[in-house]
């Protein structure tokens, strides 16, 4: 049975939800579940924004088929290739043989690397700033390179002030009930998913989207569709243009302190511990803690987004850095890390090496401060580790 969510007076959310997907791209934890967003404006013309993943291919046709009631698909416009939102397009072109794909070069390209269908006779090929008006609304399309794709673009309807703005401004979770953000107090409920998506998915091509944000300042926006997540509309929009200002530019959204450690028999544990309450008694008390081997990378890089200052101690591991926070240093390496000031703890029964080695991984972050002392441990917590942890302390505070 359909299930759509009427948006304007002539414009409908199609999509659906997935909350059995455990691994979103097959990498990230979903424990929420994920929305797929399409959208259909049926008015004098039918135009249809985006498709999506198979996964919820039965609700999205029988949500056109309705809407539609009979009438002919005429436009398709494909903001975004990746398979959660492209995977149903052939079958949408083989159900609605009459529509024309309105998309940039590069998308054509895609096309036929992911589909055999016929996309020549059937593209509208557009470029940066073309406009089309179609059924009553003026549509001008942005190309938004590596948001998180090349082909990517966002279309705007100057005729009723709408983005779609593709993977930007989404975020984790199915949407439940209410499609806008104003309805589910969206700060409190959903802004830490939104941020994990952003950081984790876009989070690497900051200055691409600092570009989509400059450009997207000089339309009057009075509503956001992305493909994933909440509508946003009214002032919504404007807080979380802010916020993807701030990841986009890497600054600190907090002052605070993530630590994240990796320990094998619980030394550096306790020394994460000591140090999280020695950071508490100098007036610190935004501490996050992760365990790198019990808890999934991008939760944690999220939260080094979030956070100005970030602590990594990790026990020493065939001669170097203790693999899950090998990988992790890695993996916020990949994503751009920069502009904090970062602490050190290490630990090694005979040779501890994982400070020198996780001083040469953090030398990849720009802007990045790194603080004396890095704190030492030979197994277990010594007077010697204890003082070296207030000195850390007390750097962390001075640099607050």
């Amino acid at each position: 049975m359909y299930n759509v969510k009427q948006l304007t007076h002539d414009l409908y959310w199609i999509g659906g939800n997935d909350r059995r997907l455990a691994l979103f791209e097959n990498v990230y934890p979903i424990p929420q579940g994920v929305s797929y967003n399409a959208y259909l404006y049926v008015g004098e013309q039918t135009v249809l924004m985006d498709t999506v993943d198979h996964a919820v291919a039965g609700v999205f046709f029988e949500n056109i088929a309705h809407l539609l009631n009979g009438r002919t698909l005429d436009y398709i416009v494909v903001n975004h290739m990746e398979p959660d939102h492209c995977a149903t397009l052939a079958d949408t072109v083989l159900r609605y043989p009459e529509a024309k794909i309105i998309c940039n070069a590069k998308t054509v390209a895609m096309i036929k690397q992911f589909f055999d269908f016929d996309i020549d006779s059937r593209a509208v090929v557009i470029k940066e700033g073309d406009s089309l008006t179609i059924g009553g609304h003026a549509f001008t399309f942005v190309m938004a390179p590596m948001v998180h794709w090349p082909e990517a673009m966002v279309t705007y309807d100057a005729t009723d002030k709408i983005l779609f703005s593709a993977d930007a401004f989404g975020t984790f979770g199915a949407v439940s009930g209410s499609i806008f953000a104003d309805e589910v107090d969206f700060e409190n409920r959903h802004l830490d998913e939104a941020r994990r998506y952003y950081t984790n998915i876009v989070g690497k091509y900051g200055p691409q989207v600092a570009a989509l944000l400059k450009k997207a300042a000089g339309l009057d926006i009075q509503m956001v569709c992305p493909l994933h997540g909440w509508v946003l509309r009214g002032e919504t929009i404007g807080w979380f243009i802010d916020k993807y200002m701030t990841w986009a530019t890497y600054a600190p959204e907090e002052k605070g302190v993530l630590i994240a450690y990796g320990s094998i028999y619980g030394g550096t544990e306790n020394a994460a511990e000591i140090l999280a309450g020695m950071l508490a008694e100098r007036g610190i008390t935004n501490i996050a803690m992760y365990d790198v081997s019990a808890t999934h990378a991008s939760y944690i890089l999220s939260e080094a987004f979030k956070m100005s200052h970030l602590v990594f101690a990790s026990s020493t591991y065939n001669a170097g850095i203790f693999s899950p926070m090998e990988a992790l240093l890695s993996d916020l390496t990949a994503h751009s890390m920069q502009n904090r000031t970062v602490g050190l703890v290490q630990n090694g029964t005979w040779a501890p090496m994982s400070g020198k080695l996780m001083q040469q991984a953090v030398s990849a972050f720009k802007n990045t401060t790194v603080l004396e002392p890095v704190a030492t441990l030979r197994s277990t917590v010594s007077e010697k580790t204890y003082e070296e942890l207030g000195a850390l302390a007390d750097a962390i505070k001075a640099s607050f």
